[in-house]
């Protein structure tokens, strides 16, 4: 499979004069919008690349074509061509993204209706030899509209970006940057491109890294075998780091009493040290899947979407699981350990021994759970076990045939009910699995 990254070189030394180069791509877009939307009911009949054909020819006059419906040229001269196919290319994803979503809202009948599409805040990709020239280490030229033209300009690229890149990124095939701003300074954002192989390991002989994302513990991580074997338990509080947090985020509380209605600097400081509490969390995981020598890591799927509720809303807000997905996804990908997610229902809810519902909330401690049986357990790695449980058990009942499946769920009947399944059940399932 192939994997993409991202990385963004400094432009040292300039401020302001690309905004015009920004600004007059965004009209373009703009104004190939206005086209796709006056001929959409002809360009939706066409593949990708002969709507870009097509737009070219309804806009852009040449020696055989020296009439056409609507002139590019007229308001945008020497405008770079590959700039311009870009433009194009743009222009029809946002038309054709905005009539499936009206063709959507027309069905369902819920929510506003979309509005017409516009540029927004798109940045223009530079291709090379035609908008962008390495011409040294450290430098590089590129096509930007200067002095009322289209020019070459030469740049000075950040010296430690670069050679982060070339020590991190070398291998790996560059795509071509996009020119971004990012608060009052620019950068070329480079796209890297690899091929990675994912293990192929049967699942009889897997090893997985069961992940819990929690909000009191940042994750609690369990190393399992397919007949439910704990080969390995591990803990990360990041006690320093979530008091920071904290810290930082009675501070905004405590501004906002005060009447204050923006406090940017404060807000900059607390969702730094949040990204700081992701990255650690992504580290150790992958610290962890490395010193077990895992096949699989298995997260669940957490649907965070909408509004949040209850006391812990402010809570739900800052906690990244997956921001944390994301970043584990691309560094496992890299290493050929794959990801999977099970289904989140009850995972905590549940004991892994089978004995029922646990009780939370113990003495106020959120971290501890009481089992039917009185036992005392860490709420998270219970979780961690019953995630690693519903994995094996999905992809155990996958690989077999129907009728083997169904008589297996007859002999274990709490394994046709994903959102209850524990270790337990993973136990009862494979001592009745064919060999």
């Amino acid at each position: 499979m192939k994997e993409y990254s991202s990385y963004g070189i400094k432009i040292c030394h300039y401020n302001r004069i690309f905004e015009k180069t920004v600004e007059m791509y965004r009209s373009a877009v703009d104004f190939f919008i206005t086209v796709c939307l006056e001929e959409w009911e002809f360009l939706q009949k066409l593949s990708g690349k002969e709507r870009n054909n097509e737009v070219e020819k309804l806009t852009i006059r040449t020696k055989k074509r020296p009439e056409v419906r609507y002139d590019f040229s007229e308001d945008y001269y020497k405008f770079p061509s590959y700039l311009r196919r870009s433009a194009i290319s743009e222009a029809i994803g946002k038309v054709s993204s905005y009539h499936s979503n009206l063709e959507n809202w027309k069905i369902s009948g819920k929510g506003r209706k979309p509005g017409p599409p516009s540029a927004g805040n798109v940045f223009p990709v530079l291709y090379k030899k035609s908008s962008y020239l390495r011409t040294g280490e450290y430098t590089a030229k590129i096509k930007v509209y200067l002095r009322n033209t289209w020019d070459w300009l030469e740049v000075s690229l950040r010296k430690t970006d670069v050679d982060y890149i070339r020590h991190h990124c070398g291998e790996r095939k560059e795509c071509v940057p996009v020119l971004k701003r990012k608060g009052r300074e620019w950068f070329l954002n480079f796209s890297f491109e690899e091929t990675v192989s994912l293990s192929k390991v049967p699942v009889r002989e897997q090893r997985i890294l069961a992940v819990d994302l929690g909000m009191n513990q940042a994750c609690v991580c369990t190393a399992m075998k397919p007949d439910g074997t704990v080969l390995g338990r591990e803990f990360l509080s990041l006690s320093r780091e979530k008091d920071l947090l904290k810290t930082a985020v009675n501070r905004i509380r405590k501004a906002q009493k005060h009447g204050a209605v923006r406090t940017p600097r404060l807000w900059a400081l607390a969702r730094g040290r949040n990204d700081r509490i992701a990255v650690l969390t992504a580290d150790f995981i992958m610290e962890k899947a490395r010193k077990y020598q895992v096949d699989v890591i298995v997260f669940e799927y957490l649907e965070l979407n909408g509004k949040k509720r209850g006391r812990h809303k402010q809570r739900l807000h800052l906690w990244k699981a997956k921001y944390v997905q994301n970043m584990v996804s691309g560094k496992a990908h890299r290493e050929g350990i794959r990801l999977s997610r099970v289904n989140a229902r009850g995972t905590s809810a549940y004991a892994f021994d089978g004995s029922g519902r646990v009780e939370r909330n113990i003495d106020r401690n959120y971290s501890i759970c009481r089992f039917s049986t009185g036992k005392l357990y860490h709420c998270d790695l219970n979780a961690s076990y019953n995630i690693g449980a519903r994995y094996y058990i999905r992809e155990h009942l996958k690989s077999l045939p129907e009728k083997e499946r169904l008589g297996i769920e007859a002999k274990v009947p709490q394994c046709t009910r994903r959102s209850t399944c524990t270790l337990s059940t993973l136990t009862d399932l494979y001592a009745v699995l064919p060999a």
